[in-house]
């Protein structure tokens, strides 16, 4: 075609128009699918962690075996020294990844908490109504982080630091520890009453340190928060 009759120009189409309650379905739609990635990755974030708990509990349940073993073989001698010392501290440094590994988890457990927090505050930006039938919060502070975990029953938070998986693997970990030291002490020759104050004192230690630790790492909770409790938390949500 020349360039003497140019092609005419396209009219600009309208835009469309998306009605109010097509729009807040497929808003409701988006939220929804974010929260069943947040619940997703929760559940298999939780399942790895249980599985590296067993392999662990398992690993120190047959170093206890191997040592009734080498006991049977050749009494308590050098052999069994040796063994004790060397699997004990194998067991201590494999039960502190995997409390690392479980403290990290608690850490992104509770910032999937807060996602799904912030979802619940758009879905009853939606719909108001529905504040009234849900048993978790929907404030992204530690108040709404802490009434989600207890969902709606008052609990302390003692009870939830005691009872926690991290505090679990701490302790287990530090009897390791204890146990540890006690036999470093026995091979160099220390007395029975110096035996026991010395395995006790490195699992107090080290119990401490894991604690402290901890709780430093924690903080003082989400510095971002869009969705705080009301009254400090005092009102339900």
């Amino acid at each position: 075609m020349s360039s003497e009759h140019p092609m005419p120009p396209v009219p600009d189409r309208p835009a469309t128009v998306v009605p109010e309650v097509v729009a807040a379905g497929v808003r409701a739609q988006l939220l929804a699918t974010e929260h069943w990635s947040l619940l997703a990755t929760r559940g298999t974030t939780w399942s790895e962690v249980m599985s590296r708990i067993t392999i662990h509990l398992t690993v120190s349940s047959a170093a206890l075996v191997v040592l009734a073993l080498v006991v049977q073989a050749s009494g308590f001698g050098t052999a069994f020294d040796i063994m004790s010392i060397g699997l004990a501290a194998a067991i201590l440094l494999l039960g502190t990844l995997t409390g690392v590994r479980v403290h990290n988890a608690s850490t992104d457990d509770a910032m999937m908490i807060l996602g799904m927090n912030r979802l619940r505050a758009a879905y009853i930006d939606m719909d108001p109504s529905i504040a009234a039938h849900l048993v978790t919060s929907w404030h992204d502070d530690m108040a709404g982080i802490s009434r989600t975990y207890a969902m709606g029953y008052p609990r302390t938070t003692v009870s939830q630091v005691v009872g926690s998986t991290s505090m679990f693997m701490v302790v287990v970990n530090a009897i390791v520890a204890g146990t540890l030291g006690a036999l470093v002490a026995n091979v160099a020759g220390a007395p029975v009453a110096l035996v026991s104050v010395l395995g006790s004192a490195a699992g107090l230690g080290y119990l401490g340190l894991m604690l402290e630790i901890g709780r430093r790492s924690v903080g003082n909770g989400p510095t971002d928060v869009h969705f705080p409790t009301p009254d400090g938390g005092s009102v339900q949500g």
